[in-house]
């Protein structure tokens, strides 16, 4: 199986402008995680840093690297991102970082 076809976990973490974080944490859960499982995305994981309320955290899992970039594209492209959400969400994001990983377990990795 080549790189492109392996399961990945997609990772972000934001930081989000100072007192933003439980407005982010409401529009996540009440519009982007519905929205998300409407476009067959799953999400793993998701929530306020334990140390820091204006730090989140989104773990996104996909069957490949390639399915994930084409399940994102129909995302974020969709009109209902972009008339509905994006700005609210980009109005509380100061920075983000994201990091795609393997999915496979650690002894594949470790052994192969």
């Amino acid at each position: 199986m080549s790189p492109a076809e392996a399961p990945v976990l997609d990772l972000r973490t934001y930081q989000l402008v100072p007192g933003g974080g439980a407005e982010f944490d409401r529009i996540f859960r009440e519009s982007s995680l519905p929205m998300l499982a409407r476009h067959g995305i799953e999400v793993v994981g998701f929530g306020p840093s334990l140390d820091d309320d204006d730090r989140y955290f989104l773990m996104r899992a996909f069957p490949s690297a390639t399915r994930r970039d084409q399940q994102l594209t129909a995302f974020y492209g969709s009109d209902e991102w972009r008339e509905n959400h994006r700005d609210a969400v980009l109005a509380l994001i100061e920075a983000y970082h994201e990091l795609l990983v393997p999915l496979a377990p650690i002894r594949e990795r470790v052994s192969g």
